[in-house]
């Protein structure tokens, strides 16, 4: 019977598609089932390995889905969340040259 070799923390990332510190991180929180050997060397089956990529891949369609869809709006939502100061500025300046043309 021979037994299925387990894979590393750098293999399993190189699968994934992400760091081995995200690797280590979705094992330790259980996202990804993961075995210690000697208490210490994380390993993983490369059966379940391949049933979390392909969670992975559906769930990154579906996020790359969902950005697309509301992609104006964020982008709205961005433009003023980082050109808020400008935009006050702006309204400043422009009150204060009013006054001081009106008057």
């Amino acid at each position: 019977m021979a037994e299925e070799k387990l894979l590393t923390v750098r293999e399993v990332s190189l699968i994934l598609g992400i760091s081995e510190r995200e690797v280590i991180e979705l094992a330790e929180s259980g996202k990804i089932p993961a075995y210690k050997i000697g208490g210490v060397y994380l390993r993983f089956k490369p059966s379940q390995i391949k049933e979390v990529a392909d969670s992975f891949k559906k769930a990154s369609i579906n996020s790359s889905l969902h950005r697309q869809r509301n992609s104006f709006k964020d982008s709205i939502i961005d433009f003023f969340y980082f050109n808020d100061f400008y935009i006050i500025s702006f309204i400043i300046i422009f009150l204060i040259l009013y006054l001081i043309f009106k008057g």
